[in-house]
This record gives structure tokens, sequence and C-alpha cells, in this order.
């Protein structure tokens, strides 16, 4: 919830706050799925309060008729809480998650910035995650 609210003040129409209960379907399904297909993992104090995670979103292979070549990826969310930041944490996260998608034979990570996220774009970039293309949009009525 605290990642939706950032978002929504870079910009709010883009962005919206899911309902909590939305949320808390979403990451018990994910936390009780057998098939190991996502990740999810959580950065804890000493005391257990949980500061930060991050998703490891696998994507489906490119349909025969396209012309990319298939290769195992998955898109990282990092989610560390504003009184958290500045320490490492979010370092630790990605560390783990590219660790974690390594092991499960996932070759490329991608994360998906909105460009005026300017604190999340020096993040990945300092890891290594450089500019991997251009999507461009357009709303159609």
């Amino acid at each position: 919830m605290a990642n939706a609210e950032a978002h929504l003040a870079l910009d709010a129409g883009t962005y919206r706050i899911p309902q909590r209960e939305a949320v808390v379907r979403h990451f018990a399904v994910m936390l009780a799925d057998q098939a190991d297909r996502d990740g999810v993992l959580v950065a804890e104090t000493d005391d257990g309060r949980v500061v930060g995670m991050v998703e490891v979103l696998l994507q489906s292979d490119p349909p025969e008729h396209q012309i990319l070549c298939p290769q195992p990826s998955a898109q990282v969310h990092t989610v560390v809480l504003p009184d958290a930041r500045g320490l490492g944490v979010g370092s630790v996260l990605l560390q783990a998650a590219e660790r974690w998608a390594t092991s499960r034979g996932i070759s490329y990570l991608s994360a998906g910035i909105y460009h005026r996220n300017v604190d999340a774009v020096r993040f990945y970039s300092r890891h290594g995650y450089t500019d991997a293309g251009l999507s461009l949009g357009k709303s159609v009525d």
C-alpha cells in the first residue's frame, strides 16, 4: 500500500490505490503457490517488521509466430518502506531476487519503471539495469 501511495504522488492520472483486500488476496495466492512460478522475497528487521519486498514475475515466451527469440525472463518490482530507504535494503532484496531467478534458469530480468520515478531509475541503474527499449502508448476512444 505504501508503494501505491508513493506512485499516486508521482502521477494520479496513471496510478491508483488498490483495495487492501485485493492486495492481500494477491500476495496470499502468490505465497501459497506450490508451483514456485513467481517469487516474493521480503526484508525484515530483527524484530520481524517487514520493511521491503521484491516480486519476481516470470514472463511468458513470445508466441511462435512472433520474431522475438525466447529467453527465460522475469520482471522485478522492488518496494522499500520510506523509513528504511538508504540503508541498503533494496540492494539486498534485488540481489536476492537475482539469485532466486538464476537458480530457476531465468537469464534476463527487467524492471518496468515509470519515467518520472527518478529514484527507481537511479536505483536500478546503479545495479546494472539499462534502457532496454521504448514502450509507446496512446489512449484511444
